[in-house]
């Protein structure tokens, strides 16, 4: 009987993220805040012939997604066989069920790879741990190692150096998605235009630390940051009027979550988040809205 796995990874939001300049190898120093948050991809893994990798994507945004080596998925499955030295012997089937946004800021391919590691894993029997998978996932993405990991950390230079972060209580957001997705490399590209004498070191402020060990929502939706923003509020203005809204809807704070589109409000409670997302859903630009809620725990086994 062929066996099946099945693996869900949430997306993510950065509640702080500052960036230095481009370096020699062609990434930026960061310090960033991530939280893990209940928007999911699942990912199915199916023994296959060996050697073989396939894939399948169905769900939002299902159209934008490659199916080929270029998807970060595909490429965990064949690196996670390459560094257990059983490339020519595994192979695999995979199926993944997208509901993160595509290129919009929430680390949606970061999460089907890191979904496709722990299937795999499991479905090979590979028998590694978490940091392993890890060092692997690094190899593919800076936001994959957070993705295995979930709820609530710090990442430090490209992001993938993750230290955890004491969060307590649950925070609640209204998402706002654009149909348009924003590669993370031209919002980068603008970033460095804008901001060409960006701090070599950045690091976060001590606020958004201290409510997030105090689980005190106002608070930190008064310290929310993204030195991406700027670069994404220029390359996609209309942006503007989702952020402006956020008064009105009775947010905490506001954020374009990474490097965008996509829009997280920070909302009192689940109820007010849920009237947020339905007021979203009326505005030009936004495609579709949603209640989400973090931190939430890192890539896991469903079945």
């Amino acid at each position: 009987m062929n066996r099946q796995v099945l693996a869900r990874a949430g997306g993510k939001i950065n509640l702080a993220l500052t960036s230095g300049p481009k370096r020699p190898d062609g990434y930026h120093s960061l310090a960033t805040v991530f939280q893990a948050v209940s928007v999911y991809d699942d990912v199915l893994a199916e023994n296959a012939e060996p050697g073989e990798i396939s894939l399948d994507v169905q769900g939002r945004q299902a159209g934008l997604v490659p199916v080929d080596e270029r998807n970060l998925a595909y490429r965990a499955a064949a690196l996670l066989a390459q560094r257990v030295g059983r490339r020519e012997e595994l192979g695999v089937e995979l199926w993944i069920q997208k509901d993160i946004p595509v290129a919009g800021g929430m680390a949606g391919g970061s999460a089907d790879a890191a979904a496709a590691l722990v299937a795999c894993n499991e479905l090979w029997e590979c028998g590694l741990d978490l940091a392993a998978l890890q060092k692997i996932g690094a190899e593919l993405g800076a936001d994959v190692p957070f993705c295995l990991l979930g709820h609530t950390a710090l990442g430090l230079d490209r992001g993938d150096q993750l230290v955890n972060v004491l969060s307590r209580g649950t925070f609640h957001w209204a998402l706002a998605f654009n149909a348009e997705p924003m590669p993370t490399s031209r919002v980068f590209q603008v970033y460095d235009e804008l901001f060409p004498h960006a701090d070599p070191n950045p690091s976060v402020s001590n606020d958004v630390l201290r409510a997030l060990a105090a689980g005190d929502a106002a608070a930190l939706g008064k310290v929310l940051q993204n030195d991406l923003q700027w670069a994404a509020l220029s390359i996609r203005p209309e942006l503007r009027e989702i952020l402006s809204a956020a008064n009105d809807l009775g947010a905490l704070g506001c954020i374009i979550s990474g490097s965008g589109p996509t829009v997280a409000m920070l909302m009192p409670d689940q109820d007010d988040a849920g009237e947020a997302a339905g007021e979203l859903e009326g505005l030009p630009f936004v495609s579709a809205a949603m209640v989400v809620r973090g931190p939430v725990p890192g890539a896991m086994l469903v079945h």
